[in-house]
């Protein structure tokens, strides 16, 4: 893909993410067709608008293929927090860990990372695009979907298998039992390929079901031994 067409459709994105929607349409000339021009494409957003990651998040896959994004300092938010759902555009939430590393996370190596903590958090999806991705590429381009990630308190504790549940406040669901360690593994050979993360960056990655959030809703996800984390939408 040329860069000329990369730089179109960044700078939709780009408009997109300050001013919550375009007025117009997403340029389908520009559209990317691989994974690492959708990357590129979301690097260049991230260089226009002048935002450094604070670090990598691993989507939920788009046709089977989880969606590496940046993880954004200003849409890190505190537990408890509300979310304005006016700067929502088809929004999904689900369960999720972060995890803040100890040390730099190399390029190479194959080992599970070294974090300093981890928290349990609710991650927001949100797109920028017209609709809803159907492709890998696009999902890459529009920030892998990033919205918000309401981050709880941090613990000290190797990833390991957990019993996750997220529900409306004052209800109970059954948790659902995830692999920690696979799925941070899955996250830093993401960035891994991405070329590393330096310490004290966030891996990201959303777990379990998803649902769609609505004024009102009053939201707690639990962890077992990591603990829970809440969020109201408005």
């Amino acid at each position: 893909m040329e860069a000329a067409l990369r730089d179109s459709a960044a700078k939709w994105l780009a408009d997109a993410v300050q001013t919550g929607g375009s007025a117009v349409p997403f340029p389908a000339f520009a559209t990317p067709r691989s994974m690492l021009d959708g990357q590129r494409i979301a690097a260049r957003v991230l260089d226009m608008l002048d935002l450094p990651p604070r670090g990598l998040r691993l989507a939920s896959p788009t046709n089977g293929r989880p969606v590496p994004g940046p993880v954004l300092e200003g849409r890190v938010l505190k537990d408890g927090s509300t979310v304005s759902m006016a700067l929502l555009r088809y929004p999904r939430v689900s369960a999720a860990v972060v995890g803040e590393l100890a040390e730099d996370l190399a390029r190479r190596g194959d080992e599970i990372p070294n974090f300093a903590t981890l928290h349990p958090a609710i991650d927001v999806v949100s797109w920028r695009l017209p609709e809803p991705p159907t492709t890998g590429a696009l999902a890459a381009a529009d920030l892998a979907g990033l919205g918000f990630i309401v981050c709880g308190k941090a613990k000290r504790m190797l990833p390991m298998r957990l019993r996750i549940s997220l529900a409306p406040t004052g209800t109970w669901r059954r948790g659902e039992e995830v692999d920690l360690e696979e799925a941070m593994m899955a996250a830093a050979l993401a960035a891994r390929r991405a070329g590393g993360l330096p310490r004290g960056a966030f891996l990201v990655v959303p777990l379990g079901g998803s649902l769609e959030p609505e004024a009102g809703l009053d939201l707690h996800a639990s962890f077992g031994r990591l603990g829970r984390v809440s969020a109201r939408f408005e």
